[in-house]
């Protein structure tokens, strides 16, 4: 049978006991490291008190450059890099060049009006709470709250002052809606496009799924961000985002500024290993056709929606090459999913381990220079496919009942 909406949560009880402590004590882990780092001096402030260089302070200087009335020169690396620099009190070796549309610098103004640590402090802790709210709601009992903490991803995206927690909110908040209120969850989808890479299949879905509402709710909300940021900070800003665009591609995924392993994605793999860009464009391709024909039939088709949810957010990840550990937040979301499949239907054998395994693979991968988090979505990806092709209720092996 099929379904259009969200299975019924479990009751609390029905967690399994190892699934909960190894929940709790990755939660644990996460709170623990973040003091820890920073009374280290390894976050925010180094031993000398100055400020620790981390992707936020692309953020920031992108705000203070807009604040100043300066808004095109964010997309300029040699003028924001020299922000970053005065800012900072310090050179460092690198740039964290500002690649995002011009309607993120809404985002980036508010947060320059603060310090650089109060500001990635406060952007951390404000985006989390949407975060940690979607993730209940994916999982629909409290205990997604414990999952959502759990998340490997979590600390480094936090570390990072990244986007991640935003991103993954507003594409959980978009699958979470869909059913029942499609008009918000177009809403929450046109706010994602701030993240263009995720731009390709949820149109699509929409389509394939005849989720007319959500379509033209998403296509406003697009273009009337557009539009006020075009009034906001000038055609200069929409200018020179995209003409800057080919030498962040240049930079990323032709000299490997950011050093190849560090992209997520089939892509960074085939690069990793010493593949040509051509080669790696030619299996990133061939993974990006065949994710796109997938989940446009699957979503077509009368599948579990919670399946079809998952394995979109799922797909996301895998189509696009531009991806790094911070956005891997979204994975959080088909695994969220799966877990509430799992607990209101029963796991199957080996399906806990093998999502045990997808979350080793996101704790090596700081330890490693190999694009792991490809791994943990391919993993997810094939326990999804694998319900979608044996959707009957003999393959579950593994009941959700808790064992004192």
């Amino acid at each position: 049978m099929s379904s259009t909406s969200l299975p019924s949560a479990a009751p609390r009880d029905a967690v399994p006991t190892p699934l909960m402590k190894a929940c709790l004590f990755l939660a644990v882990f996460n709170a623990a490291m973040i003091p820890s780092m920073y009374f280290a001096h390894a976050w925010l402030f180094d031993a000398h008190g100055h400020f620790i260089h981390t992707d936020f302070v692309n953020v920031w200087a992108a705000g203070r450059l807009a604040l100043d009335g300066h808004p095109a020169q964010a997309w300029d690396w040699g003028i924001h890099k020299q922000v970053q620099v005065a800012m900072l009190g310090q050179d460092y070796v690198g740039d964290y060049g500002w690649h995002y549309p011009p309607p993120f610098l809404f985002v980036a103004m508010l947060l320059a009006h603060f310090s650089y640590a109060t500001g990635l402090v406060g952007w951390a802790a404000a985006s989390f709470v949407p975060y940690m709210a979607m993730m209940r709601a994916v999982v629909g009992q409290r205990f997604g709250l414990l999952v959502g903490a759990a998340f490997p991803v979590v600390l480094a995206n936090t570390m990072a002052g990244q986007n991640g927690f935003l991103t993954a909110a507003l594409l959980g908040g978009t699958l979470v809606l869909l059913p029942a209120r499609p008009i918000l969850a177009g809403i929450c989808l046109g706010l994602l496009s701030y993240k263009p890479q995720y731009g390709l299949l949820f149109p699509l879905v929409l389509i394939a799924a005849s989720q007319w509402r959500a379509f033209a709710s998403a296509a406003v909300t697009t273009a009337v961000l557009a539009l006020v940021s075009w009034i906001a900070f000038g055609p200069a800003s929409w200018q020179a985002f995209f003409h800057w665009m080919p030498m962040f591609s240049q930079a990323f995924f032709t000299e490997g500024r950011a050093t190849f392993f560090k992209l997520q994605s089939v892509f960074g793999l085939v690069r990793t290993f010493g593949g040509s860009e051509q080669l790696a464009w030619t299996f990133q391709w061939m993974m990006s056709g065949a994710v796109l024909v997938g989940i446009v039939v699957l979503w077509r088709s009368r599948a579990d929606y919670a399946l079809k949810a998952a394995a979109l957010a799922t797909g996301t990840l895998l189509l696009t090459p531009y991806l790094f550990l911070y956005d891997m937040m979204v994975l959080a979301i088909p695994v969220g999913l799966l877990l509430r499949i799992g607990l209101a239907e029963g796991f199957r054998r080996g399906e806990l381990a093998a999502l045990a395994c997808a979350v080793a693979l996101l704790i090596a991968f700081p330890f490693s220079e190999m694009p792991l988090g490809l791994g943990s979505s391919l993993i997810v990806a094939f326990l999804i496919v694998g319900r979608v092709l044996n959707p009957s209720n003999e393959a579950r092996m593994l009941p959700s009942v808790a064992h004192s």
